[in-house]
């Protein structure tokens, strides 16, 4: 389940032509089953209409103190009764007034008597952010425990391109589950692989798997969410980087074993989600091979062991491996934790469609060093994650 299922967050909208992008946020926030509730300044009414929001959040739209006979809204009982306040798109006007204690509307008196955390989104074109003025508002906002988000760095509205763009809805509702999440991993330093290798051929053709990285994203996110310092190594993909988070991008095994082998000393927790290629071709040809008549035969040689190589030297550090199989699930996956030395591996049949690679979901069964089980039925790669986050916090 979603940590904001059930979390009562007021969305405040100010005058930017970015206004649009908000109600995506609406759609994200009430699809993880929050409560929303938005006020909107009488600028960013004429970007569009409360009647928008209204239909996307279920709850009327609050856009004046005094404008809604018959309505009872409290903005004192609404900032404290909150679990989070976000301002997205916050503009330069909004966040010098409540930089300095302004409040003339209701959405600026909202944040005078909040008491919930409270998350600002500054959108506004390149040169306004970066103006004096402006980032040493930002900067009083950060001292006083406002949490502001960094925006984009694109096409603005202007034409130009710089800092300045709305951050993507999707990566704000990320951030506000990170904001209210239970912070259960503090201090934890964890280091997760996620995603395929590749072993080239030659210059153009090349040795891959299946695997998109999304279930070891997701525990990546997940970790961040609950507290932890995260370290994500990656093979190639096509998803977002999460944000908060290290990152370092690899191709091939010997590439992730290196990048692993720089990273894992003083972490607490390894978690090794990658689908590491278990060959790779003996010689890779300079120049593309012409297809000819008959056989072609590429040797292969394996490829570093890198599970093996951590469970070796770990030390104290809780390890754990995944095992994607089709057949022999058990046996290879018991196997599998006594030769690589692990405290617990993830196991799951990636010979079902709606589960393992490239789907969204994903079943798999949990085993410990001493033979402890536990399944997780079908369901998302995000409930997975935090249900392997709260398996190994009892290792």
């Amino acid at each position: 389940m979603s940590n904001i299922n059930g979390k009562k967050i007021v969305l405040g909208i100010t005058g930017s032509i970015a206004v649009y992008k908000s109600a995506e946020l609406v759609r994200h926030l009430k699809k993880a089953g929050a409560i929303v509730k938005v006020a909107m300044t009488k600028n960013a009414t004429w970007f569009v209409t409360p009647l928008t929001f209204e239909t996307l959040s279920g709850n009327r739209v609050i856009e004046d103190m005094f404008s809604q006979p018959g309505t009872s809204i409290d903005h004192v009982s609404l900032g404290q009764e909150s679990d989070c306040i976000v301002i997205a798109p916050a503009t330069a006007n909004f966040i010098g007034k409540i930089a300095h204690g302004i409040g003339d509307d209701f959405l600026s008196t909202l944040i005078l008597a909040a008491t919930a955390k409270i998350l600002i989104c500054p959108a506004m074109d390149k040169e306004m952010f970066k103006n004096s003025i402006v980032q040493s508002n930002i900067l009083i906002l950060k001292e006083r425990g406002f949490i502001v988000m960094e925006p984009e760095e694109g096409m603005l509205a202007s034409g130009a391109v710089g800092l300045g763009r709305f951050p993507d809805p999707l990566a704000i509702a990320e951030e506000i589950q990170c904001l209210l999440a239970n912070k259960d991993l503090q201090g934890l330093k964890v280091l997760i692989t996620a995603g395929p290798t590749i072993e080239f051929i030659d210059p153009v053709r090349m040795i891959t798997n299946r695997s998109t990285g999304k279930m070891g994203y997701a525990i990546a996110r997940a970790a961040r969410r609950r507290g932890a310092d995260v370290t994500l190594i990656s093979g190639p993909t096509h998803l977002d980087p999460p944000k908060g988070i290290h990152m370092a991008n690899v191709e091939t095994a010997e590439e992730m074993r290196g990048a692993v082998m720089d990273h894992y000393k003083g972490k607490d927790v390894i978690i090794k989600a990658a689908a590491v290629s278990d060959y790779k071709p003996l010689n890779k040809a300079k120049e593309k091979w012409k297809k000819k008549a008959g056989k072609t035969i590429v040797e292969m040689i394996p490829t570093p062991d890198i599970l093996e190589e951590l469970g070796r030297n770990k030390g104290d550090i809780t390890l754990v491996g995944f095992a994607a199989e089709t057949t022999d699930h058990i046996a290879n996956a018991l196997g599998k934790i006594k030769k690589k030395n692990l405290d617990l591996i993830v196991l799951n049949d990636v010979s079902k469609d709606d589960r393992g690679f490239a789907a969204e979901t994903n079943e798999v069964r949990m085993i410990d060093r001493k033979g402890n089980e536990e399944v997780v039925p079908l369901t998302s790669k995000d409930e997975v994650a935090d249900k392997i986050l709260d398996r190994i916090k009892y290792l």
